[in-house]
């Protein structure tokens, strides 16, 4: 067994493999934890408190659900459960809304590769190309600190926190961490994860990566609390928010990665790049502050989650829980209630008065966008585009209609929230030059989703929907809101025209073969009655939603169905359309979704570990054929991290992930850590990143 370390090498050189163990797991050292630190001591989902805190600002505490009068998508799912023989597997105490334990004490004991002879049927529902016929790894125990891949594939580590990005950038040191150098080094808790060429080789390319969020007690030695934290210490998690853009280089397609610094080299941050305000809510009041009164320019992106590529080479990030940066205020505007900031934010407010709303009651108003990057050029100024709407965006997927405009889906990842889509307004070539910018994201009209269950379900869709206007021809179509309200204060105009409320709308992808477009419901544990699209109250594994609209992405109505409703298979409140429960893997908290070339669905996880003890992971979902919603598990992540950022290429057996917050465990401290992912041996802190697998050679 071997490693290597992320930081790249003076000279070109290919790293090590790090082969994932088939027996003998390593495992994380669980005894001897202290006490959770003082931040929440609650959760009340599959998340630790350390999440709660770090990522989503303790959201849970005060529960933000749509005010929609629509029946929400549980209630909707229940229905047509209730009315379609196909989906009696759901069982009979599902329908009734009963919420069925997960057999967590079966599923952690499972032995590793336990169902392998169930799931591995030849030519059945398996990825195509390269990645045919892979022996399915897992279930694998929560507890494991390591990159789990199948047989005769290895992993290797591409780039990780405090890597050099910029050229001239110092390498990591834990003991000497500076803002000066994380703004040139590789930023915290990566999540969304493209790779775009660099020329025609195939031998180089830029890696551009999210950074959501940081967990400053297994960052910097003595962390007690948020109050504990230094004002340098603040500075360096401003600066390890954001974007990084890495050049990347290989020996040919299908070679591992290596990052290499260079003219490219860019770090996106919390604290030093200028945003510009594009769209209708430029120039408004809503977003004007002291320190920008023309309020066209922003300082930060922040909480950055999952995003999209676009077909001309620029890059999508959504702000998403952007409410746990800011200390609420009697100024704050009312209408920002239905965001959940707090009372207290996380104490950057100590160190830069924008976020306390006493002093800037407009600034959180500039958060919560979709942001576009152009990672070519290192000296362009990133945009933030208010046509698309404020919420807590997960993501944006683009694609190109059939007469040029762009259509962008978009979850709000809160339970109770919406689905939402963009359409814009302007026209583009089916294959625009990759890098160029344009305007055409500026202006455009936004959609949110209502589902029903109308007639008869047939064998292919529970139920219908309609796709609910917002804003139309550049004018607000909400009673009692302008344009710019319903573009600021979008959740209040998405419940005033009876969207669906939704469990934890995470990513939404459309299947570039199938043209169908499929949502990750991760979870909602604070619903209390059932509701639309999942039968279940309590909802702790999440579900995926699968639509296909009545003609391309600018259609106005859709079909929906549930291809799994996830869980351990052998609980019946559980379906997997229709196969049983041997022929499946366990899968909860579905979060980011990604489709390969040959139109295969992944879904990466984020909340198996509370939810049915497993570690989180990279699944392959059948989505067509008389498999359809099968189960494999690819590849599972280090004890206390989840999977991100899934980027698949079939045909050349390359699958890469982000590595999200490993070792996030209660009671972890920088002096009593549970992971020393990525193994290299040179830090004693876990370094979040990014991982390539490949077949070993």
């Amino acid at each position: 067994m071997t490693t290597t370390s992320c930081s790249p090498a003076p000279e070109a050189r290919e790293p090590e493999p790090r082969v994932a163990p088939r027996t003998g797991p390593r495992t994380g050292p669980r005894r001897g934890l202290r006490q959770p630190l003082p931040m929440t001591g609650h959760t009340l989902g599959s998340r630790s408190a350390q999440t709660c805190h770090f990522r989503c600002g303790d959201a849970c505490l005060t529960p933000r659900p749509s005010s929609s009068t629509a029946p929400p998508f549980e209630e909707l799912a229940q229905q047509a459960v209730g009315r379609r023989a196909l989906l009696a597997g759901l069982g009979a105490a599902a329908v009734a809304g009963a919420a069925l334990a997960p057999r967590q004490a079966r599923a952690a004991g499972r032995a590793r590769g336990s169902r392998a002879a169930a799931v591995v049927a030849p030519g059945a529902a398996a990825p195509a190309g390269a990645l045919a016929g892979f022996a399915p790894v897992g279930p694998v125990p929560a507890d494991v600190d390591d990159v789990v891949v199948p047989d005769g594939w290895e992993w290797h580590c591409v780039i990780a926190w405090g890597d050099p990005v910029v050229a001239g950038a110092p390498a990591f040191d834990l003991d000497a961490q500076t803002p000066e150098a994380q703004l040139t080094q590789f930023g915290y808790n990566c999540d969304y994860l493209t790779v775009l060429p660099l020329g025609g080789s195939g031998k180089r390319a830029l890696l551009v990566a999210n950074h959501e969020y940081t967990n400053e007690n297994i960052m910097f030695p003595g962390y007690t609390d948020d109050a504990s934290l230094t004002a340098e210490q603040r500075m360096i998690s401003m600066a390890a928010h954001g974007m990084s853009v890495v050049e990347v280089r290989r020996d040919g397609p299908g070679r591992p990665w290596r990052s290499l610094p260079s003219r490219y080299g860019r770090r996106i941050t919390a604290s030093t790049t200028p945003f510009h305000l594009t769209g209708p809510v430029a120039g408004s009041e809503l977003v004007r502050t002291s320190a920008d009164p023309e309020g066209r320019t922003v300082v930060g992106t922040l909480n950055n989650c999952a995003g999209g590529t676009t077909p001309w080479g620029t890059v999508l990030s959504g702000e998403e829980n952007f409410q746990g940066y800011f200390r609420s205020s009697d100024r704050l505007d009312p209408r920002n209630g239905v965001y959940g900031i707090s009372d207290t934010g996380r104490g950057w407010d100590l160190g830069d008065e924008r976020f306390d709303t006493a002093k800037e009651p407009n600034e959180v108003n500039r958060f919560g966008w979709i942001v576009e990057v152009n990672p070519f050029d290192p000296f362009s100024t990133p945009r933030k585009h208010t046509a698309m709407g404020r919420f807590r965006h997960e993501g944006a997927t683009p694609s190109i209609a059939e007469d040029g405009r762009v259509v962008c889906y978009m979850g709000d990842d809160t339970g109770g929230q919406h689905l939402y889509k963009f359409v814009s307004r302007d026209r583009v070539a089916q294959r625009p030059r990759s890098g160029r910018e344009n305007d055409v994201l500026e202006h455009g009209d936004l959609y949110v989703a209502r589902f029903a269950v109308d007639g008869e379900p047939s064998s292919d869709h529970d139920g219908t929907g309609e796709w609910l206007p917002l804003t139309l021809g550049g004018r607000s179509v909400v009673p009692g809101m302008s344009l710019e309200e319903v573009l600021v204060f979008t959740r209040t105009a998405a419940a005033a025209v009876g969207a669906t409320p939704m469990d934890r709308p995470e990513d939404v992808e459309r299947n570039p073969v199938t043209g169908k477009v499929y949502m990750a419901c991760t979870n909602n544990s604070g619903r209390r009655e059932p509701g639309p699209a999942n039968p279940r109250v309590r909802n702790r594994y999440g579900h995926v939603v699968e639509i296909t609209e009545d003609g391309d992405q600018t259609a106005t109505t859709f079909t929906w169905a549930l291809p799994v409703v996830c869980g351990d298979p052998e609980d019946p409140s559980t379906y997997f359309s229709g196969l049983p429960a041997s022929e499946v893997m366990p899968i909860a908290c579905p979060d980011n979704v990604a489709f390969d070339a040959y139109g295969g669905l992944w879904v990466s996880t984020d909340g198996q570990p509370g939810s049915l003890d497993l570690a989180d992971a990279l699944h392959h979902v059948a989505t067509e054929g008389p498999f359809r919603g099968k189960v494999t598990t690819f590849l599972t992540v280090p004890v206390g991290a989840e999977t991100c950022g899934p980027l698949v290429d079939a045909e050349e057996g390359s699958v890469m992930v982000c590595v999200q917050h490993p070792g996030e465990v209660d009671g972890a401290s920088v002096e009593n850590q549970v992971s020393r992912f990525p193994y290299d041996g040179a830090v004693r802190v876990p370094r979040p990143g990014v991982v390539q697998a490949l077949p070993r050679r």
